[in-house]
């Protein structure tokens, strides 16, 4: 059930960054810590659409394709539907989860030397 409603959660977040009402750094800075494959790739497709900000100003018909795509995973998950499998497993290598903001004290430290540890 957590997952159903992260997914829709996560959908709300990508559709108010469409939208302007949230940068892609606030969007990604409130997404949930989890391991559903849909929310890492929603994740991972916000990411590359902030890195392609220069592109997208360039090419407008690039920029529309994007939109859609971003608008297509949005609805998919408010919908609490999992995205196709191609989608999912495009971004798959990127899949060491979601990156989440460095914890200050002894806590944080631990957490990312163990992180560094698995890669």
């Amino acid at each position: 059930m957590d997952n159903l409603n992260d997914r829709k959660f996560v959908g709300r977040l990508i559709f108010s960054v469409l939208t302007e009402r949230r940068t892609v750094r606030e969007a990604i800075l409130l997404f949930p810590d989890t391991r559903d494959k849909n929310i890492e790739c929603a994740y991972h497709a916000l990411i590359h659409y902030e890195a392609d900000e220069d592109m997208r100003y360039k090419d407008i018909e690039y920029r529309d394709e994007q939109n859609d795509y971003l608008e297509f995973l949005a609805q998919t998950l408010v919908d609490g539907k999992e995205l196709p499998r191609n989608i999912v497993a495009d971004y798959e290598e990127y899949y060491k989860g979601i990156a989440k903001p460095w914890v200050n004290g002894l806590k944080g430290f631990f957490k990312e030397f163990t992180r560094f540890i698995n890669t």
